[in-house]
């Protein structure tokens, strides 16, 4: 292709070399990038799969493309949702039509808990192939969901905002930070909004399970004027452009290709646990391909899929996600996930983090640690 062009560089114009350009663009396995989209392969396949996932398109791409390239005769039609929609969107279709088949052939999300629930409630399709069988115990729940790799969750701060003799490696370290006479992080902090985003729920209920600090935390956030995140994307925006000094409950592989970009962020991973979340899949029950769904399963399950994952989107292989020596092992999929999603469970926890984080207008924020439950 490259001789190709330069050869209509020697005949043609400048306008004419951009025609040319979008006939290469628009060919049958060119790839078709929407904002919250992607598609791949021939148009007139009768091969079409379906893929809704959290990942983002920029991030995952490079991946999709590979699988691409092996199946040329599938047509893929990748959409990026939240992990609640992906979780909502499931149950509605059920609910609408539940004998019809239906909607994504495979769905991708970081919100392990909802992905396990849907499974737990009987929305997904079990699959096994050597691909599956080959995963350790904590990767796979009923043969139905499956981690496809794993995502440590981190601290982020601004290099040029916070000095380096001021960085928090624990978080005992950041509750002192937060409660520094000179306020460092007043209206500097931010972390997840818990209410609309499955990962922030997920990775603090995570932190009220494992840690007695929990509440003081949370608090303390509070009392310096907390800024809430929508994604991972959002927050590191957010650090990107100044506006907050350090971002709590960050995805690594996000902050690492924005890290690569040249964005003057670091990474802390927190010494005294680092929660590390999988990426996790599910052929839904109503897949109008589940076949395809499972091809796509077992590419990135594969060597060869494990491999580009971690390039092209910087996730941790499935098989080197445990790391002891640093205290990072995975959370594994199964029924322990789906504590807090409990509804009395989850209603009582929402309303504690509203009211350290969201005081009603003219209220005071709480000056004690939250006793959340445990």
């Amino acid at each position: 292709m490259r001789n190709a062009l330069l050869r209509i560089h020697g005949i043609f114009t400048r306008g004419a070399i951009a025609c040319a350009l979008l006939l290469f663009a628009t060919g049958s396995h060119a790839a078709e990038v929407s904002g919250s989209g992607l598609t791949l392969g021939p148009p007139d396949s009768k091969n079409v799969l379906i893929l809704h996932a959290s990942n983002s398109v920029q991030v995952f791409k490079g991946v999709l493309e590979d699988f691409s390239q092996l199946n040329p005769g599938i047509r893929l039609e990748y959409t990026e949702l939240s992990t609640q929609q992906l979780y909502g969107d499931t149950i509605d279709r059920a609910r609408a039509n539940p004998t019809a088949l239906h909607g994504p052939d495979l769905i991708i999300s970081s919100a392990m808990d909802l992905q396990t629930k849907l499974v737990n409630d009987g929305y997904a399709r079990v699959h096994v192939s050597p691909e599956t069988r080959a995963l350790p115990a904590w990767a796979n729940w009923r043969d139905e969901v499956f981690s496809i790799g794993t995502d440590p969750i981190v601290m982020v701060y601004n290099t040029g905002k916070l000095a380096a003799t001021r960085v928090p490696h624990t978080r005992r370290e950041l509750l002192s930070l937060l409660q520094a006479p000179d306020q460092p992080l007043a209206n500097r902090i931010s972390t997840y909004d818990v209410q609309g985003s499955g990962i922030g729920y997920l990775a603090a209920t995570q932190d009220t399970r494992l840690d007695s600090m929990a509440g003081a935390l949370l608090a303390a956030f509070g009392r310096n004027g907390v800024t809430i995140h929508e994604s991972t994307e959002d927050a590191l925006d957010k650090l990107e452009r100044g506006d907050v000094t350090l971002a709590y409950n960050l995805l690594e592989s996000y902050t690492r290709h924005r890290i690569d970009q040249g964005a003057p962020l670091a990474i802390i991973y927190p010494q005294d646990y680092t929660l590390m979340l999988s990426r996790s899949a599910i052929i839904p029950k109503q897949a109008p391909r589940a076949d395809l769904g499972a091809l796509l399963l077992d590419y990135l399950l594969s060597p060869r899929g494990q491999e580009m994952l971690a390039k092209q989107s910087g996730m941790r292989r499935v098989n080197a996600s445990v790391v002891p020596a640093a205290g990072v092992r995975p959370m594994a999929l199964g029924v322990g996930l789906l504590v807090y999603l409990d509804p009395l469970k989850k209603r009582h926890f929402l309303d504690l983090w509203r009211a350290a984080i969201l005081p009603p207008q003219g209220s005071a924020r709480p000056a004690d640690p939250v006793a959340l439950p445990r």
